[in-house]
């Protein structure tokens, strides 16, 4: 299954964000990598740079690849309403953030070993897809042999609220209740510089 296997905190020193999570190599070296660092001369970004960098950011934050992401933007394209918000609505509506959101994995890319080793139900069907697109009401729960796995638990013990999800303590499950707003989103990433990238 394809994915991004490269060097984590590079990418987040790169962005100077912690993109894969918590991250110490970001807090010890909050600096670009690469031989020369911080006393590298870096001149102004061009636009086209400044675009790509934020496309580059929103693909590794939510464990895209390019032809995957393409495909996304062209699909929000096509969605009545904001281009950039369609876009953001449609990763965050992926299976394995889901399950990122509502706790059950710390990264992202825990929620993708979940998922692809089948400990995740949608439905009450065990669903094995990552990028499987969610829709308002879908349920989304551990498999019952998986509910004692200590990654799990360790996971839920610390877990955050979001207002398009509902999560269910007695039944290990949350509801997908609706597409996220813009404002309820808490990732940062500009948005209307990939719309831009890609209108070129």
């Amino acid at each position: 299954m394809a994915r991004y296997t490269g060097p984590k905190s590079k990418i987040a020193r790169k962005f100077k964000e912690p993109i894969f999570g918590p991250d110490k190599a970001l807090e010890k070296k909050n600096y670009p990598p690469g031989q020369h660092g911080n006393a590298r001369r870096r001149g102004k970004k061009s636009e086209y740079a400044v675009q790509l960098a934020e496309k580059q950011k929103a693909k590794y934050t939510y464990g895209v690849l390019e032809k995957q992401f393409a495909n996304l933007f062209d699909k929000a394209a096509r969605k009545k309403g904001i281009t950039g918000e369609n876009l953001l609505k449609f990763l965050e509506s992926r299976l394995d953030n889901t399950v990122y959101r509502l706790g059950i994995a710390k990264t992202r890319s825990g929620a993708r070993q979940l998922v692809s080793h089948k400990h995740m139900l949608v439905n009450g069907v065990v669903t094995n897809i990552p990028s499987y697109q969610l829709r308002p009401g879908d349920v989304v729960s551990i498999r019952e042999k998986s509910k004692s796995i200590e990654f799990i638990t360790d996971s839920l013990a610390s877990r955050g609220e979001f207002s398009w999800l509902q999560w269910d303590d007695s039944a290990l499950s949350g509801t997908y209740l609706n597409h996220p707003e813009r404002v309820d989103i808490p990732e940062n990433i500009k948005e209307q510089l990939i719309v831009e990238l890609y209108s070129k």
